[in-house]
């Protein structure tokens, strides 16, 4: 049987703040949302509620019940991210997900408790959570959540749920959201149960009618018209519509009564519709007043990133490419990309990497909101060495080359990279990214003759004569190194190249090796009337 997890944020707009803000987790604070006069609270801490605050007064009557409260409008990047980490929660237990709006998010779970049997062999059924119920649903849930079915199998399973949901609650809690669970056969009864005040909550296979059976009709979320046909037939609770005939509920309802009618018998009438997994992990917040100064801006930029490395480790990522967006006053964006020389979860690597950016590149404008961005890869492996010194560290290899940069410019600091031409001096800076370690040492092979170039950058002007009476040709080096003077005592070539002749910058070369009387192999070549020595065998 098909088994649905529902993951569910109380007062998700407070929960979102709160985990962008964990400062005002102690606070007194609300969340108000319209403008002007309209102003009105959503959502408080429970500080506030405590004093008297709730959802529905306007922000004038709860500034007049509590003079201190905290006003916080709705942040939509805030709820965006943190909808984001409830999804990667979720998709750390399971690859099927879905989307169900603010703070709540269903992911199928079938055959997922096989994994936490093992954690919980041998645990005794007193051990399991006290049923829950619901104030507004009277009895619901005391008679089938937290009960295992009559199957020889059902304690085990039911304490592998249990165990299966206490870690979502653990994971979530890591990245700053106070997640609950419910898990049942079907979406509705799965929400149901993550909505009671003790989490988290079993659905018994088959149970659930019974558990949604003494609920009120509006859990069904039933269209106005509808709820106004079903009031005047006297139905109250969601068991008096599902023991209604199905044929009689749809010929009077149509299709919105049959998916009802599924719906109050525990049965989805429209099956889980997976989410595509995020190629991104985002985090952002809009400020409450502009920013014009670096270090304020890179001390809530320290807690977005922290939340994003949490994330990211969640899945068993780290980050290759951070983007930065900055929302300017008054309006305007400002973009930046860094990227890593390797894949990263060090937040002070990342921080410091923002730092030189934006000391380099500053923006120009107020900043009043932003936006970063982590594109994952897995990380890179790192061979230990048993007796030799550590490896280096990609995090300080990524700061020291960001560094490096700040100070010389880019295209100035890299690696030397060979480019597809005929000229061998030509070559391209590309950015430093070594290779991983070998798996395995490789042994060299065997072989004898081996002649290494050493090549002179740039090659070094000579002068070539021949005496007619001799016929010797004589070397002399135009700035004045005196190991290139002297006669050539055997040549070879020549080894002609020409590179570019479509260009307006031609090459046409000449290349000669030469052994000079005095010792010493060197490579040289003629490029119209000049001649250069360009290297050196050893």
């Amino acid at each position: 049987m098909t088994r649905i997890a529902c993951f569910f944020v109380p007062m998700f707009p407070l929960a979102a703040r709160l985990r962008s803000e964990p400062s005002l987790l102690e606070e007194a604070v609300a969340i108000v949302e319209g403008n002007g006069n309209h102003i009105h609270v959503v959502a408080a801490t429970r500080r506030a509620r405590t004093k008297g605050i709730r959802p529905g007064l306007s922000l004038a009557q709860a500034r007049s019940i509590l003079p201190k409260l905290i006003a916080r409008s709705r942040d939509p990047e805030c709820e965006r991210t943190a909808q984001e980490a409830l999804f990667d929660v979720a998709e750390s237990f399971s690859p099927r997900i879905e989307d169900a709006g603010e703070g709540v998010v269903f992911a199928d779970v079938t055959g997922m408790e096989r994994h936490y049997r093992l954690a919980v062999a041998g645990c005794r059924l007193s051990e399991e959570p006290s049923p829950a119920h619901d104030d507004s649903a009277g009895t619901a849930g005391r008679s089938s959540a937290n009960r295992p079915s009559s199957t020889d199998n059902a304690p085990t399973a039911f304490a592998a749920e249990h165990a299966l949901a206490r870690a979502a609650i653990d994971a979530a809690a890591k990245i700053g959201l106070p997640v609950r669970i419910g898990i049942a056969a079907s979406k509705l009864a799965a929400r149901v149960a993550a909505e009671l005040p003790k989490s988290p909550t079993i659905v018994a296979a088959g149970c659930e009618s019974e558990f949604l059976a003494p609920l009120p009709l509006t859990r069904l979320s039933p269209q106005l018209d509808a709820a106004a046909t079903l009031t005047r037939w006297g139905i109250g609770s969601i068991g008096e519509l599902a023991r209604l005939p199905e044929s009689e509920v749809a010929t009077r309802l149509g299709e919105l009564g049959r998916e009802l009618h599924y719906a109050a018998r525990g049965i989805d009438p429209r099956p889980l519709i997976p989410r595509a997994l995020a190629p991104e992990f985002r985090e952002g917040t809009d400020l409450e007043w502009p920013l014009v100064a670096l270090e304020p801006f890179l001390f809530i930029a320290n807690a977005a990133l922290d939340r994003l490395s949490q994330r990211m480790e969640l899945q068993g990522f780290a980050c290759k490419r951070l983007e930065l967006t900055l929302t300017l006053e008054p309006d305007g964006f400002y973009s930046r990309a860094i990227d890593l020389p390797a894949p990263t979860r060090d937040v002070k690597t990342m921080l410091t990497l923002l730092r030189l950016d934006l000391e380099k590149n500053p923006p120009g404008a107020p900043v009043v909101g932003f936006m970063l961005a982590a594109h994952p890869d897995r990380p890179r492996r790192a061979q230990l060495s048993l007796f030799g010194p550590p490896a280096l560290s990609p995090e300080k290899l990524a700061t020291t080359i960001a560094r490096l940069v700040s100070l010389l410019g880019d295209g100035r600091v890299g690696m030397a990279m060979s480019v597809d031409g005929h000229l061998p001096e030509r070559y391209a800076v590309g950015d430093y990214a070594p290779p991983p370690p070998p798996d395995a040492r490789r042994r060299p092979e065997k072989s004898r003759g081996l002649l290494a170039v050493r090549v002179f950058r740039p090659a070094l002007p000579v002068e070539v004569l021949t005496r007619e009476s001799d016929g010797d040709t004589h070397i002399t080096a135009i700035n004045g190194q005196g190991d290139l003077s002297g006669n050539v005592r055997v040549a070879s070539g020549p080894w002609r190249v020409e590179a570019g002749w479509w260009s307006d910058a031609p090459a046409s070369r000449e290349y000669w090796d030469v052994e000079l009387e005095r010792g010493g192999v060197y490579r040289m070549y003629q490029s119209g009337a000049d001649w250069f020595v360009d290297a050196r065998y050893d």
